[in-house]
């Protein structure tokens, strides 16, 4: 339900608030930032006060299953390989990985169902709404960390978008992802050869310690350019045949 107060009398290219929902992990909010001249209107994630994503752009968040894709062997990639995204956010990944044909099951884990909503009958429903019903496409309500625990499930790629970075976390308990433990539990729900690729708002070179640490191969970072600040980064890495 949107929030009068914030959505009354709004100036000109102010955020207003579309909704605001208390979830497991606290405050969640979805708000539209008008744009500037004849572009569409931004639509913008806030967790707990910290901004987690917007729909300005998307640029990375593509990348980060187009370059899980290109990392996996050749021979993989011919066989429909099967995807886990890692946060549904706005909805670019997803959206993505199901344009593509090369893709075989595509499953997403998303822990508020706020952001579930907001996909399927809400305002993001303008980027995942052919997504959704795409049949290879899977939606799991369900916290990524206890899924990584709990599943007998196992898949090509893992492409992780929960948090800004391993260094910023957006809630005190997703910090146990990028541990030695974190990262052992991600490198089994990989098939052999399977990559894993992290989205972060910056590179980090203490991250990609403890991927080598935590036995993957081939650690490497893909950066994209933005408009403002520091490059995105998507770290890749892949779990030993």
């Amino acid at each position: 339900m949107p929030d009068p107060d914030t959505t009354r009398g709004s100036a000109p290219g102010t955020p207003v608030t579309l909704d605001r929902r208390d979830g497991p992990h606290g405050e969640i909010v979805l708000r539209r930032r008008p744009a500037e001249g004849d572009g569409q209107d931004v639509l913008e994630i806030i967790e707990n006060g910290t901004f987690l994503m917007d729909t300005s752009d998307g640029r990375s968040e593509r990348l980060l299953v187009e370059a899980a894709l290109h990392a996996l062997p050749e021979d993989r990639q011919a066989m429909l390989p099967s995807v886990l995204i890692g946060g549904l956010g706005v909805g670019f990944s997803l959206a993505h990985a199901v344009a593509d044909p090369r893709w075989g099951r595509i499953a997403v884990v998303e822990r508020e169902q706020a952001v579930i909503d907001w996909h399927h009958a809400g305002p993001l429903a303008r980027i995942s709404k052919a997504a959704l019903v795409d049949p290879r496409t899977v939606i799991l309500h369900t916290d990524l960390i206890e899924y990584l625990s709990t599943t007998s499930d196992r898949y090509d790629a893992l492409c992780l978008d929960i948090d800004n970075g391993p260094g910023w976390t957006v809630t005190e308990s997703n910090q146990n992802l990028y541990t030695e433990e974190g990262l052992a539990a991600c490198q089994a729900l990989l098939n052999p050869s399977g990559v894993l690729a992290v989205w972060s708002a910056q590179p980090s070179a203490t991250f990609a310690d403890a991927l080598r640490n935590a036995g993957f191969t081939g650690v490497r970072a893909e950066e994209v350019g933005v408009a403002r600040g520091a490059p995105d980064v998507v770290h890749l890495a892949v779990r030993t045949a």
